[in-house]
């Protein structure tokens, strides 16, 4: 037998989740039985919906961006976690998370993002710190208690249930009554845009539609919080860009709260209000898209967000503004990010699309030799791999011209330039 907690009155505000319909329901939720066997073989836990907790009013999107700048949701207080009571998987996390807001916990495997995202849907608990959700602490919470939607990357959907019976499980097991379900089934169908596959099952289903039923399951019962763990990497490339920006519209729609988590740099810069990219079982950096890829703070980020020509170097100058770097025998300009000192071992960082070939009477901060290696055609811009300043991997993107095949060739000496402020020279100490 498979129980799902009973909670408080559900009380929904139809400014925030208007496309759902939902109405005001007055009186306590008894415990629902699942008596089928059959029922029990996905833990219901993971099938999106957990134990109805009141749902704060949602209002316009300007209280809601007023609120995640002033309101923390989600607190992750000193949180660390350990398998084995010596290596900390999460080393002090400490975030907090807006109302409201779509947050990305991104990092290589083994970072400990997925680990953190586990013990805010309480499938994992904290070894040390404190989880709060709305200003409650829930560690010793259950998750069928936290009123938090799940989606997976398994997308958990019955095989034996239609698409309907899927999407109104979490309601049917509330004992709502039938017309209130088929309302909300209706209304949440057509949000995914799957309303002529009510009555098919999901292997009947694309992977991207079958996803996207887990998402409507996930949200039709109006979470607090919904909780995404790698939902998209099952999906082919297509399919992957084509649910990136469903669940981005979704989320401006309805005004949720969504913590999201993928090793996929170009789904989180794509998605997020924030991005807190994970290393190590730390928070390398926490900022917006183009702050992590415009302003990458630590040399890790610099490398793990998009492509970046990297070089090491020595500090010969170190001002407020600017600093110079010895590089290869070659004095580099940059913006100093956390070095200190004269002497001091540096990471200069350059995107490729900041560097340009020097033409003459263009005049740039930062001027060099390089020797062509490799021309790569990728239509609207052209990849060339250089030697340059000590490395064999320094990368420039040319736009697309008439002229280029004509002006580039492998083996070639030609100059690149780049500005200071396009520079960044990182700490390596810290």
């Amino acid at each position: 037998m498979c129980m799902i907690g009973s909670g408080e009155a559900m009380r929904y505000a139809p400014s925030g989740i208007s496309r759902l319909g939902f109405k005001r329901c007055e009186g306590k939720v008894d415990f629902a039985q699942v008596t089928d066997a059959s029922h029990c073989r996905i833990p219901l836990i993971r099938c999106g919906f957990l134990t109805i907790q009141s749902a704060r009013r949602l209002t316009s999107r300007e209280t809601v961006a007023k609120s995640m700048q002033s309101e923390a949701f989600v607190s992750f207080n000193g949180v660390q976690k350990t398998y084995d009571g010596e290596h900390l998987v999460v080393r002090d996390l400490n975030l907090d998370i807006g109302r409201g807001e779509f947050l990305t916990l991104l990092g290589p495997s083994g970072s400990g993002k997925t680990t953190s995202l586990m013990m805010l849907a309480g499938f994992e608990t904290a070894t040390r710190g404190e989880i709060f959700l709305d200003g409650r602490p829930i560690n010793r919470l259950p998750p069928e208690h936290r009123d938090i939607g799940m989606v997976f990357q398994s997308y958990a959907l019955f095989p034996h249930m239609t698409v309907a019976e899927n999407v109104a499980f979490p309601l049917a097991a509330r004992k709502m009554s039938r017309g209130d379900i088929s309302q909300r089934v209706t209304r949440a169908l057509d949000m995914i845009g799957l309303n002529g596959f009510a009555h098919r099952r999901p292997a009947q289903l694309s992977g991207g539609q079958q996803q996207r039923v887990a998402v409507a399951r996930a949200l039709v019962f109006a979470p607090k919080l919904v909780l995404m763990d790698e939902p998209l990497s099952a999906l082919d490339k297509q399919l992957r860009e084509q649910m990136k920006f469903e669940i981005k519209r979704l989320h401006k729609e309805l005004g949720i709260t969504i913590v999201y988590v993928t090793h996929d740099q170009s789904e989180a810069l794509t998605m997020s209000d924030r991005v807190a990219v994970f290393h190590e079982g730390r928070i390398a950096q926490l900022d917006t898209p183009a702050g992590l890829y415009e302003r990458p703070t630590d040399p890790f980020v610099a490398q793990f967000i998009g492509e970046n020509n990297r070089m090491l170097g020595e500090l010969v100058a170190v001002g407020p503004n600017e600093c110079t770097a010895q590089c290869n025998g070659t004095l580099i300009k940059a913006l100093p990010i956390g070095v200190q000192r004269v002497g001091e071992k540096t990471l200069l960082s350059v995107r490729p699309e900041r560097v340009t070939l020097s033409t003459s009477g263009a005049q740039r901060d930062n001027e060099v030799e390089a020797r062509i290696e490799e021309i790569v055609y990728l239509g609207d811009h052209v990849r060339v791999r250089t030697s340059a300043c000590g490395s064999d991997e320094f990368v420039i993107k040319v736009p697309n011209s008439a002229t280029w095949q004509t002006e580039l060739q492998e083996q070639q000496t030609i100059r690149v330039s780049w500005n200071t402020t396009d520079c960044r020279a990182l700490s390596l100490t810290s």
